[in-house]
């Protein structure tokens, strides 16, 4: 970090791309991937592309932990030594990882004032967050002023995940046993959103083929944002950079968002997704 009186943290889940993290000076915590034996940190010991493949020729199944206290207590104090005097970290949803509660145990282990912000998000849902708090500090906000540029882009978050099975998010615990059934007993391509005032990732549509689940992911994107505003799109995706693409293309084409970019979904998230899900994530402003 470079000396910001306010220093900005967030954790791997945000999937900003690492182009932006340098630019913001936004510094993040990782999670791990538990794979057997090994304790792999997010983004770090082990990357997107890596994971992916991995996962695919894999018989174990990894697992996710939450950052520790000491982890993120030591992201606080390297900004410190940069010149932050308070700092500001955004994690993923609670409702989704314990990841907010071991944030709120480091507060205890730094000597600066130090607000911590449950996203009730993740991937780029949090990620957009995090640039509104980075880009209000850029504009000479103090920290109130970063959280609340935050509050206002999670007010207008839409958030739509495509899965080739429900089998993933359903092992680790994100749906029911009856949501999982729906999808995968009657052989449906399902489409999810996060709901971001109860945490909740919830099923929406559900439809025979790919290409159908794919066609309404994107109409029902563009029927809850507002168009008439500047747009801000992020394409996540499991390992399908060619299908990304092309759906990046569609959306730059028809509705010329100012912000728009692809980007592999990180391996904690991964785990509960599985290869083949592509989501978009975005707000008008």
């Amino acid at each position: 970090m470079t000396g910001h009186k306010v220093a900005l943290i967030t954790d791997s889940t945000c999937d900003i791309p690492d182009r932006l993290l340098r630019e913001y000076d936004i510094g993040v915590v990782p999670l791990m991937v538990l794979w057997g034996a090994e304790e792999l940190r997010d983004r770090v010991d082990i990357q997107p592309t890596e994971f992916y493949e991995r996962l695919a020729s894999d018989p174990i199944l990894p697992t996710t932990s939450q950052p520790s206290p000491a982890a993120f207590a030591q992201a606080v104090h390297h900004a410190q030594q940069s010149g932050a005097e308070e700092a500001v970290i955004f994690t993923i949803s609670s409702g989704m990882s314990s990841t907010y509660q071991t944030a709120r145990q480091a507060e205890s282990l730094v000597d600066i004032p130090v607000r911590i912000v449950d996203s009730k998000a993740n991937s780029m849902s949090l990620g957009w967050q995090v640039l509104a708090a980075a880009r209000a500090r850029e504009a000479g906000g103090d920290a109130a002023a970063m959280i609340a540029a935050a509050d206002r882009v999670r007010e207008n978050l839409v958030t739509l995940l495509y899965v080739d099975t429900l089998e993933y998010l359903h092992r680790g615990g994100r749906i029911s046993g009856v949501a999982r059934w729906a999808g995968t007993a009657l052989q449906l391509k399902p489409q999810l959103f996060v709901d971001h005032k109860t945490d909740e990732i919830k099923l929406a549509t559900r439809t025979r083929t790919r290409s159908k689940a794919l066609e309404t992911l994107f109409q029902s994107f563009f029927q809850q944002v507002d168009v008439s505003q500047p747009l801000h799109v992020a394409v996540m995706h499991g390992h399908i950079p060619e299908e990304a693409q092309a759906l990046a293309e569609r959306i730059r084409q028809e509705y010329a968002p100012v912000e728009l970019f692809v980007a592999l979904t990180s391996p904690v998230l991964g785990i509960h997704t599985g290869p083949g899900a592509i989501a978009l994530c975005g707000y008008s402003s």
